[in-house]
């Protein structure tokens, strides 16, 4: 090989070196915490979650590669809000996705800095996690579980399928803020249907089988489940006892009604996991939250099992079977 030959060789193979260094280069690392509002032996938010690693991944984020995620599980404790909202931040994560209301709030109360995508809230500007809906400011955007006005199709649904029931039971918990808003829509929708609202406290085990077991003793009664994280938490206890004292009860989500409850109605919640990952992915592609807007549910989710409504002598009506997106026969 001629020298000049040999030396523009070596040369370009020298240039050539540090492009193949950099491409060698092992991907950046980004840290996410994830905090949910419910226990991390329950099955269902186990799912949402890996509905939003899965989006995650589909969108070029894979674990261990490119991406680590930290979750912690507050089971609707305020302790445990308080213990692992520093605890995440502490890990210096890129964002947190948080699991409704709650969750923003414990987070905000550490910092005000790190990027925040919520899923799962109800009314972010009453709660003051986001200044509107479209220009969210600040560090927190994220999806909305739905508008308090859903709350008036509980009852509907009820009378719909129970025309007997004029009592109803509603299970509240009293240190939900959410809960106000669902109450007095459900409260302003009695009367027009004939019905007659009782709070039902769902603190603790006893307390709702207490409440449940005193409510039933009076006739024509149903009951109301609305949002809660203790009602999701308790949601077995709730069903054996509508079970039990042989009353039609209308759920928030789907998994109640497979579960064995009577018909449910509500946002398809492993969806909006789905779609926080790609507020996800944009966030940690340079995009911020503030310009991000606050999102409503795009699926709702009408469920109705067959088999508790023969248990119950109820006659389900063909236009509900009709409107129903699962029947459980």
């Amino acid at each position: 090989m001629r020298r000049r030959a040999f030396i523009t060789l070596l040369g370009g193979a020298a240039a050539a070196w540090p492009l193949a260094a950099r491409a060698q280069q092992p991907e950046r690392m980004r840290r996410i915490g994830v905090l949910m509002n419910a226990a991390a032996d329950d099955p269902q938010p186990q799912a949402h979650v890996a509905a939003f690693r899965h989006a995650l991944q589909q969108l070029g984020w894979t674990e261990g590669r490119n991406v680590q995620l930290d979750v912690r599980w507050a089971g609707g404790s305020a302790e445990a809000y308080r213990r692992y909202a520093p605890e995440l931040v502490a890990l210096a994560p890129d964002l947190i996705v948080a699991a409704a209301v709650p969750s923003v709030a414990a987070v905000q109360a550490v910092s005000r800095s790190v990027p925040i995508v919520f899923t799962q809230a109800i009314d972010p500007i009453g709660a003051g996690a986001v200044a509107t809906l479209s220009r969210p400011g600040g560090n927190v955007t994220g999806f909305m579980q739905f508008e308090y006005s859903l709350s008036g199709k509980w009852p509907e649904l009820l009378k719909e399928v129970a025309q007997r029931v004029t009592r109803v039971g509603v299970l509240r918990d009293p240190s939900n803020p959410a809960g106000i808003g669902q109450w007095a829509v459900i409260q302003a929708m009695a009367p027009s249907l004939g019905m007659e609202m009782t709070p039902i406290l769902v603190r603790e085990a006893d307390e709702i089988e207490r409440g449940i077991a005193n409510f039933a003793r009076g006739p024509n009664g149903g009951l109301i489940v609305p949002v809660s994280a203790r009602a999701i938490s308790h949601r077995q206890l709730i069903l054996e006892q509508a079970a039990r004292h042989r009353l039609p009860a209308v759920y928030p989500y789907r998994h109640f009604v497979t579960l064995g409850g009577l018909i449910s109605y509500g946002p398809d919640l492993a969806d909006q996991y789905r779609r926080a990952a790609s507020y996800v992915d944009r966030i940690l592609k340079g995009e911020k939250p503030a310009d991000l807007p606050v999102q409503a549910p795009v699926k709702y989710e009408l469920a109705i099992n067959l088999k508790t409504a023969k248990t119950l002598g109820l006659d389900v009506p063909p236009t509900l079977l009709a409107r129903a997106d699962e029947v459980i026969e």
